[in-house]
């Protein structure tokens, strides 16, 4: 702890909880303190758990714009690669092109997560939610200007969709920043409630993209021209309501420390598994029944369902959590996951388009789940690291809250990189084995099995030093 930081403790102490002062920084905050929290604490958590949903949730479906536009960029190709009919504005992508496209989105926004995760202790989580969310700006403007350039070079196209991770990279400083605000025992439903609705953020893009589209006779750039006023209002409204969190204001160094536990690159391997399916799943969906099915009509009118069904699983996999534990439910979820992508293989297999549907509607319930009971594992999990090894002091109690904080970042920035892996496997797939997605889908079942191994070895088998968390 620096001496500034030691400083403001000291005079937070004096200073009544809850209490918003110049800038909106609330200088001292006690949400453990069961008085303070249902007196003040409470209705002041939830104000800022509210306009921070609508700033991710703007980010997610900035993020995820490109998943429901390339659907109508796609060319028709015959059986000889020879180009038959072009898409909207006279695009012609490739089914890999447009996975590429997909996987560089997803992966920027992974990227994005860890800078952003440092953010909320060096600017503060109000501050921080407004710069973010103005930087959507950027690219919502550059998609409504490349997609009626048909002409512009793939390389160009694939930048401006890079932007778009500046949607995802707000998860990471949003879920960190809340996660000051609550206490343990409603840590796993705030978080979830948090995510939840920024993941939602994905279906929405992805069924009003479909009808936007139509309106005022400019095409694909309605995309991006009907989200940034979105994100400006969004910046406005975190700049009035929400509030910055002395606490949560520090240097770094916390987050920099939780690397040095080997949970939290374990916890961020299983959130691969968890949101890293979903927001990869949610990202090819729209563009797997295209191009394996035929069905773009499908992808258009239902391909945001998957996205809505694993957003609003979401925070009851928190819920589930608080209650049962966050390992069992996170186990549970990985062995229904393999059962579901096997489900799939044999849509693919036997070209039978409603069980493939199905199956993929089952993945993206259970990665909801999933979602929220890993992200609960995480500040259970610091609990005991810091009974096992703090000295029990104020001092000591907050350098571990921190470090969970900066965890919970870091560990959806490394979890995101689900989403720049998947379609890239799926590009791999179909290059290797004449179109088919099937292999893709076997490595998924592989991983899920093995995810489930290790939570239960590490987090739920009798004996394990975190058992139960």
């Amino acid at each position: 702890m620096t001496v500034q930081d030691r400083q403001d403790q000291t005079a937070s102490a004096s200073v009544e909880p809850g209490i918003i002062g110049k800038g909106r920084w609330i200088e001292r905050w006690t949400p453990e303190d069961d008085v303070f929290w249902e007196a003040k604490g409470k209705a002041i958590a939830f104000r800022n758990l509210i306009f921070s949903i609508v700033a991710e949730h703007i980010g997610f479906s900035i993020w995820m714009l490109w998943s429901i536009v390339v659907v109508r960029m796609y060319g028709t190709f015959d059986d000889a690669g020879n180009l038959v009919a072009t898409g909207a504005n006279g695009w012609a992508l490739t089914a890999e092109q447009g996975l590429t496209l997909l996987a560089v989105a997803s992966g920027v926004g992974a990227f994005l997560r860890i800078p952003y995760t440092f953010a909320v202790p060096i600017f503060g989580g109000r501050n921080w939610t407004v710069i973010s969310a103005l930087l959507l700006i950027i690219p919502t403007a550059g998609l409504a200007w490349v997609v009626g350039r048909p002409d512009t070079s793939f390389g160009i196209l694939v930048a401006i969709a890079a932007t778009a991770g500046f949607g995802g990279g707000n998860f990471a400083s949003s879920m960190s920043n809340i996660t000051f605000f609550y206490p343990d025992k409603a840590k796993g439903w705030a978080l979830g409630l948090n995510a939840a609705g920024g993941n939602i953020g994905v279906a929405v893009a992805q069924k009003l993209v479909p009808i936007v589209i139509g309106i005022g006779g400019i095409g694909l750039a309605m995309a991006g021209l009907v989200y940034l006023p979105l994100a400006v209002i969004a910046a406005v409204l975190a700049f009035v309501f929400m509030d910055n969190l002395r606490e949560a204001k520090a240097d770094p160094k916390p987050t920099v420390r939780s690397l040095r536990h080997g949970h939290t690159w374990l916890m961020s391997f299983l959130y691969v598994g968890t949101f890293g399916s979903f927001i990869g799943y949610s990202a090819a969906f729209p563009t797997l029944l295209t191009v394996v099915f035929d069905r773009a009509d499908i992808a258009l009118a239902w391909g945001f369902l998957g996205a809505l069904l694993g957003s609003l699983a979401r925070p009851y996999g928190g819920k589930l959590a608080d209650r049962f534990g966050g390992s069992i439910i996170t186990v549970a979820a990985f062995v229904l996951m393999a059962v579901a992508g096997w489900s799939a293989v044999q849509g693919v297999q036997g070209e039978n388009l409603p069980l493939f549907f199905v199956s993929f509607m089952a993945l993206f319930l259970i990665t909801g789940l999933g979602n929220g009971s890993t992200y609960r594992m995480i500040p259970s999990i610091f609990n005991r690291l810091r009974d096992d090894k703090g000295d029990g002091s104020e001092e000591s109690n907050l350098d571990f809250k921190r470090q969970s904080a900066g965890a919970v970042g870091i560990i959806s920035a490394v979890g995101a990189f689900g989403g720049f892996a998947i379609p890239f496997v799926y590009k791999w797939s179909r290059e290797a084995f004449e179109g088919s997605i099937v292999p893709a889908l076997q490595i998924y079942i592989g991983v899920f099995l093995v995810m489930a191994a290790l939570t239960w070895v590490f987090y739920l088998r009798k004996g394990a030093r975190m058992q139960g968390v």
